[in-house]
């Protein structure tokens, strides 16, 4: 499915991110740089790599949660067909097709039209209110 590969896609790009963050916590106290930049001691600082890297697992953590359930969302408001309320053209990418030229270009399906039998039962009821022999039959 598209959606879910972009999605996991996402999720990847997020996990390099972090993961880079943490990396380069660590890379900082093993060359030293600390000592280079601002003549720190010499000797590395790997509580302060250990203390950065907790505190960026739980940004990481909270960012990926709420990742997790916008994307969750969006891809539930994906599931939705525009469709205009008052001449049913439904709408994709800022163009408006019929029904039958929707289906057909997305879906590779030929439609026809039928009736539901709720519609058959209303038209039958209209055309027997609406018929000469019923006025006759009640009078």
């Amino acid at each position: 499915m598209k959606s879910e590969s972009g999605r996991r896609r996402i999720l990847w790009i997020e996990f390099a991110g972090f993961s880079l963050l943490i990396a380069l916590a660590w890379l900082n106290e093993a060359t030293r740089l600390p000592h280079l930049l601002f003549h720190e001691p010499l000797a590395p600082h790997w509580g302060r790599a250990a203390m950065r890297t907790v505190v960026i697992v739980c940004v990481w953590f909270l960012v990926h949660r709420e990742t997790r359930r916008l994307l969750h969302r969006l891809h539930h408001l994906e599931e939705y067909l525009l469709v205009c309320a008052w001449c049913r053209k439904i709408g994709d990418h800022g163009r408006w097709f019929s029904m039958e030229k929707y289906f057909g270009s997305k879906f590779d399906t030929r439609t026809t039209h039928g009736m539901c039998p709720e519609c058959a039962q209303k038209m039958v009821q209209r055309a027997q209110q609406m018929s000469p022999d019923a006025e006759r039959s009640d009078g």
